[in-house]
C-alpha cells in the first residue's frame, strides 16, 4: 500500500488528483490512438502493421542519473516506419504535469543519451498537461565556437483544448475522452458538486459509444482514478451507474466492486489492528497491522477476480495466499483490464 493510500485511510477528506497511473496505462494500451490524436503527422509515418515495443526498463537504465524534474510519464517505444528508410526507430514520449524550467533540457539530454546507446534515430515528443497556457517549450540547444547542437521536438498542449471541450466529447478516440477528463479534473478541483456532474457526464458518454466492453472499462478506470470524490458522492454516483447498466443491459462495472474496495481497506485495517493487539509482544503492533492489511487486500482482490472470472481455480487461490504486497498491487491494477485470469497474474512480481 502506498503512502497516498495511507493518507486517505487516515483522513478520508484528503483527495489528491492522481494522473500518473491512468496516463501510463492508457498510453500502453492505446498507443496508436495516442499518436493519432496528439501527433497525427508522426502517426501517418508509422507502420502500424508491426506491433510497437515498449522499452520502459531500457529507458530507466539510460536516464536514471538524469532526473531533471517531476513528470507524469516517460515512455520509450520502438516502432517501424512505412517508408522503409529505417527498419525501426525509437519514440521517446514525455507527459509533463507541471511547468518546469529544466524540461526542454531534459528532452535534449534524454534524446542524445538514447541515440548514443542505440545508434538509431530517436523522435522525442511531449504532452504538456500543466495549467500554464503560455508555457510551451519545444526546443533546446546551444552554439559555441561555430558548433551548433539543437533539438526541436513536437508538443501537444492540453490547455489548447480548453475551448474545445464539446468537440472533444464528440471525437471517436480514447485520448479525446482522456483529454476532456484531464481538463475537467483540473477545472473542478475545488468544487465537488461540479466534479460530480462532470464525472457523471463522462461515464454516461462511455455507455453511449459503440465501443467494446474492454475499452469502456479501461476509460472508466481512467475517469474514476483521476476524478476523486468524497465517499458519499462516490456511493451516490455508483448507484446511478448501476441503474444505468441495468437499463442498458451492460454489466461492465458494478458498485459491488467499488464498495468492495473501501470495505476491503477498512476490513484490512481493523483486522490488522486486532491481530496487532493480540500478537503484542510476539510480533508487535506494526507487524500485525501489516499482516492484517495484506489479508484485507487479498480478500478484496479475490472478490474482484471472482466477479470478473468466476470461481477461482486452485492455482489462483494458492497465488493469493502466497502473495506479497507488491503482487497484490500489481494484480489489483490489472484486474479491470486483463482479458483473462492468467493475464492478471502475469503482472505479478517474480519471486
Amino acid at each position: 500500500m502506498t503512502k497516498q493510500d495511507d493518507e486517505r485511510i487516515d483522513n478520508p477528506e484528503v483527495l489528491n488528483d492522481d494522473y500518473d497511473s491512468p496516463w501510463k496505462d492508457a498510453i500502453e494500451h492505446y498507443f496508436s490512438a495516442f499518436m493519432a490524436f496528439y501527433f497525427p503527422e508522426a502517426y501517418a509515418e508509422i507502420d502500424w502493421s508491426k506491433e510497437p515495443t515498449f522499452l520502459d526498463q531500457e529507458l530507466q537504465a539510460v536516464v536514471r542519473d538524469a532526473e531533471l524534474g517531476k513528470r507524469f510519464v516517460d515512455k520509450l517505444i520502438r516502432v517501424s516506419l512505412r517508408n522503409g528508410d529505417e527498419k525501426w526507430i525509437y519514440i521517446h514520449i514525455e507527459v509533463q504535469g507541471t511547468k518546469q524550467a529544466e524540461f526542454a533540457k531534459r528532452m535534449f539530454v534524454y534524446n542524445y543519451r538514447l541515440f548514443d546507446r542505440y545508434d538509431r534515430p530517436v523522435a522525442s515528443m511531449a504532452v504538456l498537461a500543466d495549467e500554464q497556457a503560455h508555457w510551451k517549450p519545444d526546443s533546446y540547444g546551444f552554439e559555441v565556437l561555430g558548433c551548433k547542437h539543437r533539438l526541436d521536438f513536437p508538443i501537444a498542449k492540453l490547455t489548447d483544448y480548453h475551448d474545445q471541450l464539446n468537440e472533444l466529447l464528440e471525437v471517436d478516440n480514447v485520448f479525446s475522452v482522456i483529454t476532456a477528463t484531464h481538463i475537467l479534473t483540473q477545472r473542478t478541483r475545488k468544487n465537488d458538486a461540479e466534479r460530480y456532474q462532470a464525472k457523471q457526464l463522462l461515464i454516461k458518454l462511455l455507455y453511449q459509444r459503440n465501443w467494446d466492453k474492454q475499452k469502456v472499462i479501461d476509460l472508466f478506470y481512467v475517469i474514476d482514478w483521476m476524478m476523486r470524490l468524497p465517499e458519499a458522492m462516490e456511493q451516490q454516483l455508483w448507484h446511478e451507474i448501476e441503474t444505468l447498466e441495468e437499463s442498458k443491459k451492460m454489466r461492465y462495472v458494478t458498485s459491488v466492486e467499488k464498495i468492495g474496495i473501501a470495505k476491503g481497506r477498512q476490513e484490512g485495517w481493523q483486522e490488522g489492528l486486532h491481530q496487532g493487539l493480540h500478537q503484542g509482544l510476539e510480533q508487535g503492533l506494526e507487524q500485525g497491522l501489516e499482516q492484517g492489511l495484506l489479508q484485507g487486500e487479498s480478500k478484496l482482490l479475490r472478490k474482484q477476480l471472482e466477479r470478473r472470472f468466476g470461481v477461482l481455480p486452485t492455482w489462483a487461490s494458492d497465488k493469493l495466499k502466497c502473495a506479497t504486497e507488491q503482487d497484490l498491487e500489481a494484480w489489483g491494477e490489472a484486474v479491470l483490464t486483463a482479458p483473462n485470469l492468467g493475464a492478471v497474474f502475469d503482472n505479478g512480481v517474480t519471486h
